[in-house]
């Protein structure tokens, strides 16, 4: 089976990240979307209600689940059997920041990281400038998926 995690903070989920995983889904036999736990960060949305968002968003895709870890993505593979990590790459910044973590992870690990260009109709989209639309109230429902929704 060819399993792979797609890592991030997903605060929230975004049509981006959507896009990837929607995608990735025709690459692999299961991708583990996987929320990232840091305790030193501050997040607008509860560990519960972002995966809800995700939970709701793929609740008719069996090849996607969803899974909370701690630590290094490199471990959480390995606990999970787990050969790949799944990124998107909106821009050439993501690409030489994502290119650093993959050299690392490959050097920790026998972890293959596969990128996705994000489609040009999401590429700007962040969770920080989605964050910043719903602080500011704005319409944010343009940029994520319809299980997103502020009380």
């Amino acid at each position: 089976m060819k399993r792979a995690i797609f890592p991030g903070s997903f605060d929230p989920l975004t049509l981006g990240h959507f896009d990837i995983i929607t995608r990735g889904v025709t690459l692999f036999d299961e991708i583990i979307v996987a929320i990232g736990i840091n305790a030193d960060k501050k997040y607008m949305f509860s560990l519960k209600e972002r995966k809800g968002f995700i939970e709701k968003a793929f609740a008719n895709e069996p090849k996607v689940k969803v899974m909370t870890y701690e630590g290094l993505t490199v471990d959480f593979c390995k606990e999970v059997d787990a050969e790949f990590i799944l990124r998107g790459l909106r821009n050439p910044a993501d690409f030489e920041f994502e290119k650093a973590i993959a050299h690392t992870n490959r050097h920790l690990s026998t972890i293959e990281t596969v990128f996705l260009l994000t489609a040009a109709s999401t590429s700007y989209i962040a969770s920080s400038i989605v964050r910043d639309v719903i602080r500011n109230n704005g319409d944010y429902t343009k940029l994520v998926p319809d299980s997103v929704r502020v009380k």
